[in-house]
């Protein structure tokens, strides 16, 4: 089983939905970063469940330990690892599907490859594992940070409504004003309305999450494999739920002419830019300085309280289920924190790959 990725920095999750904790193994950060437990907490409580109408109503603090690896403030080049430990978990509502895999989750595919599974919660295949991204994606964005380089994930649609789009100043501003994480406020109300609604009916609702970054340098990332984008898409794509990943116009090229879409190069304030950025920062699977854009399309919940069809695979019979407990009627505006943190890390590789960041000692 794969639970590491990364090759300069490295991040190993750990942890089950219902175990005891969950958290990460950071690996290959540079020694003399500034970093608290208070960095690694902000970002934490992005993606933390029970915060508004709109999410889970499990109530987890989510408060993460910091078990090694900083010292006076600072990290000393050794792993850092932080744990959450789990203090909410209702494991009675899952036992009826110990042999009833639940539709569109990943029961069946973990009990066919391993037998021995978790079925509380989803084990292992939660989306709580992601509590692993984001501490790994905490301590990328503070290295990044460094190097002036800031990232931002936000929602820009909830099931046919679709946001306006918005300038990076404006979406950094405007995201912490309501739950949805969406920077056009308008269209955010209508989202939180068609959530909520969604929630009544027992169901739920996907959407799409759009991640920017900027500062980054030319010629991040390698021409052939592990190119940027490569990198990127695979990392966005092992995140649970998501079923698509664009980088730039993405899917949208298919419909130009590449007279249309070519980002053509020029001179402004002494600076190399392009005068239009449809291949979202990288090309040739190597940043061009402009700003990195991904998208991911991220599907309704699979945890919905209406009746559906499944198996018994003890009786070999059909079976019918209704998922009870505690469930996101819609995941996007948390999973913010999670494509954010996920595209740091991808950064924080390739920027200590590339030589930009020191590999052990952040003076040198």
């Amino acid at each position: 089983m794969s639970n590491s990725i990364g090759e300069k920095f490295r991040i190993t999750s750990f942890g089950s939905s219902h175990g005891k904790a969950l958290g990460a193994v950071v690996d290959g950060c540079p020694a003399n970063l500034e970093l608290t437990v208070e960095d690694i907490q902000k970002e934490l409580d992005k993606r933390k469940p029970g915060t508004s109408s709109v999410t889970t109503p499990r109530k987890e603090g989510d408060e993460v330990q910091i078990l090694s690896g900083i010292f006076e403030g600072k990290t000393d080049g050794t792993p850092i690892t932080g744990v959450v430990f789990n203090k909410n978990q209702h494991s009675k509502d899952y036992s009826m599907f110990k042999n009833t895999p639940r539709p569109s989750h990943g029961d069946f595919g973990w009990m066919m490859k391993y037998g021995n599974y978790d079925y509380n919660g989803g084990g292992r295949g939660s989306g709580r594992v992601t509590i692993g991204h984001v501490i790994g994606g905490a301590v990328a964005k503070k290295l990044l940070e460094t190097k002036e380089i800031e990232i931002i994930s936000h929602v820009t649609q909830i099931g046919d409504i679709t946001a306006d789009p918005q300038d990076f100043n404006a979406i950094k501003e405007n995201i912490e004003k309501n739950p949805i994480r969406c920077a056009d406020l308008k269209a955010a109300k209508e989202m939180e309305d068609l959530i909520i609604s969604k929630k009544e009916e027992g169901d739920s609702v996907g959407g799409i999450v759009e991640t920017i970054a900027i500062g980054i340098p030319a010629g991040i990332g390698e021409p052939v494999f592990e190119r940027l984008d490569g990198d990127l898409a695979r990392i966005l794509m092992n995140i649970g739920a998501v079923k698509g990943v664009e980088i730039g116009l993405g899917f949208d090229v298919a419909k130009h002419l590449g007279s249309q879409i070519n980002d053509e190069y020029q001179i402004e304030n002494n600076q190399i830019t392009t005068k239009t950025n449809n291949s979202g920062g990288i090309i040739g699977g190597m940043s061009n300085g402009m700003p990195i854009i991904s998208r991911i399309a991220v599907k309704p919940t699979p945890s919905i309280s209406k009746c559906q069809d499944s198996i018994n695979l003890e009786k070999r019979e059909n079976e019918k289920i209704e998922i009870k407990g505690r469930h996101d009627p819609c995941i996007c505006p948390r999973v913010t924190a999670v494509a954010e943190s996920s595209t740091a890390i991808v950064l924080a590789d390739h920027m200590i790959r590339s030589g930009f960041i020191h590999p052990t000692n952040l003076k040198n």
